[in-house]
């Protein structure tokens, strides 16, 4: 309870972050709208300029994020927090001051531009800062605390916005972000755990050598750990260090693919065959919230079509356990001082999938719902987002243990590398 414990101001500050970015998500959608297609609830220009805004952002975090890892694994969490925490803060500001068409391509680029530098780092960063604070034997029930947090935020943030009027929500979304970063910078401490944990394995590689008295050393042989910018290599290496972690890997990348593609599609989809306005979204989104939050799935026998996206919405409860279960399954597999590298690693595969899922899923979905499509079948970009999950599923079905074996000779590291790096070998 006292690992926990100090994990506090960490959640106060997702917490405060997460509710910035979600109260306003039911209301961009009507916002999009109203800039460049207004009084029309289908517009093709809208679904393009989000999928291509979501495939230039993906494209940018697949960049920044193992580099933001591993920065965060040489200078600490809460000196790369500040990083995105603080570039939020714009784009919002921006619809805060006026929704008008030209404001809204001011904030399209500065949103595009910031997600590029930060979008998913906070949630990494929080990732890697409780691997650093929590044994081994705990993570999962911390990162399940840190998603219950994330699960709290937006079922908060979405309450807020069904009253919220849509000026309001941008005006709040703006403070809440302003105080994440004041909150985060004044509370937070920064602690990189100082032990390695027996089953972990350093991506840095170190081999036992011999001196001319016959005792044994370590010797670096590759210098990944003081390079700022891991290289494809590096991250080819890090897949390899353990086949749980690539199957980790390959799960998450079909997941973002399936989350990316009903981003891209979703909202767009129930405007235009359901007429969704902000108020609606939120009704959604909190039904979403409460059941990710209690993590079951209650079937709905319902009889009016309207009802349809409300009811499969409570379907999504169990999503909320992808990510902790995964990125707990990650953080097994690497040494303590290489946790930030791990979990960027993840997220620079699940970015990609981002990249991908725009651009296979926005011109499906604007074909389907225009006027003249292939076949009559609005929903057809979502049922092939199915199999995307689908796929996903069977994959996370063949993770297994990687039970490693670890050498029980006394290693003498003489000057060569910290004493704490060689633990594992101990």
């Amino acid at each position: 309870m006292e690992e926990m414990g100090e994990l506090g101001h960490l959640f106060m500050t997702v917490f405060l972050s997460a509710v910035s970015g979600i109260v306003v998500i039911p209301a961009i959608t009507d916002v999009t709208m109203e800039a460049l297609c207004p009084g029309v609830d289908e517009c093709s220009l809208a679904i393009y300029l989000s999928g291509f805004q979501q495939a230039v952002i993906g494209l940018g975090t697949v960049v920044m994020m193992p580099l933001i890892g591993n920065l965060s694994d040489r200078y600490g969490r809460k000196a790369l927090l500040t990083f995105p925490l603080t570039l939020s803060i714009i784009p919002l500001v921006t619809l805060a001051y006026s929704r008008s068409t030209e404001f809204f391509y001011a904030y399209y680029i500065l949103r595009t531009l910031t997600a590029m530098l930060s979008e998913g780092s906070t949630n990494c960063l929080a990732l890697a800062y409780v691997a650093d604070n929590i044994s081994e034997s705990k993570r999962t029930s911390a990162f399940g605390i840190l998603a219950g947090v994330g699960s709290s935020a937006f079922v908060f943030g979405t309450l807020a916005a069904r009253f919220l009027s849509t000026a309001m929500a941008f005006q709040v979304a703006a403070a809440l972000s302003m105080a994440a970063a004041v909150y985060m910078r004044v509370f937070l401490k920064d602690k990189l755990s100082e032990t390695e944990h027996t089953l972990t394995k350093p991506i840095l590689k170190q081999i036992v050598s011999h001196d001319d008295d016959g005792e044994q050393s370590c010797v670096l042989t590759n210098k990944v750990a003081f390079k700022a910018f891991p290289s494809v290599g590096d991250l080819i290496s890090l897949l390899r260090t353990s086949v749980t972690f690539s199957q980790a890997a390959i799960v998450t990348f079909f997941n973002s693919l399936a989350e990316g593609g009903l981003q891209a599609a979703i909202m767009y989809y129930l405007k235009a065959r359901f007429q969704f306005s902000k108020n609606q979204y939120a009704d959604l989104m909190l039904i979403m919230g409460l059941a990710g939050m209690v993590s079951q799935t209650v079937v709905l026998s319902v009889a009016w079509v309207d009802w349809v996206p409300y009811a499969t919405a409570v379907f999504t409860a169990v999503v909320v356990l992808v990510t902790p279960c995964l990125r707990s399954i990650a953080s097994k597999q690497v040494g303590s001082s290489e946790q930030g590298k791990a979990q960027g690693c993840l997220s620079g595969i699940g970015s990609i999938g981002s990249i991908i899922a725009p651009l296979l899923f926005t011109p499906l979905t604007a074909m389907f719902l225009s006027e003249k499509p292939p076949f009559d079948f609005p929903g057809f970009s979502i049922l092939c987002i199915g199999f995307m999950t689908m796929i996903a599923f069977i994959q996370s079905l063949m993770i297994t243990a990687d039970h490693r074996q670890i050498p029980t000779h006394k290693i003498d590291c003489g000057d060569c590398v910290e004493a704490s790096s060689c633990d594992h070998l101990r």
